[in-house]
């Protein structure tokens, strides 16, 4: 069992030709909204790759909130553990332009959740095979699920983003760290490549097309990339987090685990939407069935 501990958001999307300048006002041409959030990406990523998944999170009494949890029961993930709280559900602002987005969360019921209730579900992370975090809940929900998780001795997944989040006391409990290029340097600084060598096999930066890089207490490993055609990148990151516990859990050497999650990460970004494009398990294997001929 993979349990996913972290957001639940309502993409708000919107999609012009450009990126607007300061103080513009620029025309779009697509505006929708799609189920989303870092946390619940990540779920649906692992899920849709075929292994149980439970998700512990918050949504809001708000119509936004009923569509969310609807959307993650259709993809058969546990949704036991998500709780409803007055209020609004969290949202996430994406523009989307230049093959690229930018993005604004507002946190809303993902905020809702507090350190102490961790405790009642201690049970439930003790029996998960691996766990996986995210820093768009309260900091410390995440050090308490952490502390929990190293308690009991099962491995986690902390992917630090947003990166501003991030606090030097969640490393020495998380077994993984999995942030992006410009998370590592905002993390570690302009030196993050020497920074990987103090972590071995534990820090895995992610590095878009060009793929993922980490030390493996020998060598530094850069574990390529796959050739995409690149329509919204949005989710990227998540679904390699998702792909990447989902192969941990099946026990795949340390590399074909990154390699997995790459191959994952390069077919969402063919479809539009977060969870839109996050692939099955058939796909990633032939994905990387076509990369060895």
């Amino acid at each position: 069992m993979i349990t996913v501990v972290g957001s639940i958001n309502m993409d708000l999307v919107v999609r012009a030709n450009r990126f607007p300048k300061q103080g513009e006002t620029a025309l779009g041409d697509l505006y929708t909204t799609i189920p989303g959030g870092k946390g619940a990406n990540q779920a649906v990523a692992a899920a849709r790759l075929g292994e149980a998944v439970q998700m512990i999170g918050a949504v809001g009494t708000d119509a936004f909130g009923d569509e969310l949890l609807k959307g993650l029961a259709s993809e058969n993930i546990d949704i036991g553990m998500v709780k409803r709280v007055d209020g609004t559900s969290g949202i996430a602002n994406i523009l989307l332009s230049e093959g690229d987005n930018r993005i604004i969360v507002v946190p809303g019921a993902n905020h809702a959740i507090e350190a102490h209730e961790l405790e009642a579900l201690e049970s439930k992370l003790s029996a998960s095979d691996i766990v996986i975090l995210q820093l768009e809940l309260p900091i410390p929900v995440v050090q308490k699920t952490l502390e929990i998780c190293h308690k009991h001795n099962v491995p986690t997944i902390l992917n630090p983003a947003p990166a501003d989040a991030y606090t030097k006391e969640l490393l020495p409990y998380a077994t993984y760290l999995t942030p992006n290029e410009t998370e590592a340097e905002e993390i570690f600084g302009a030196g993050w490549e020497q920074s990987i060598e103090q972590y071995p096999n534990r820090l895995i930066v992610t590095l878009g097309k060009k793929g993922a890089r980490y030390f493996d207490g020998r060598k530094h490993v850069l574990v390529e990339g796959f050739e995409t055609q690149a329509i919204d990148t949005t989710g990227a990151g998540d679904t390699f987090n998702g792909a990447f516990a989902v192969a941990l859990v099946e026990n795949m050497p340390f590399e074909e685990a990154v390699r997995y999650a790459n191959a994952a990460a390069s077919l969402s970004v063919e479809k539009f939407g977060a969870q839109g494009g996050m692939p099955f398990r058939q796909e990633v294997l032939e994905r990387m069935g076509d990369d060895k001929k």
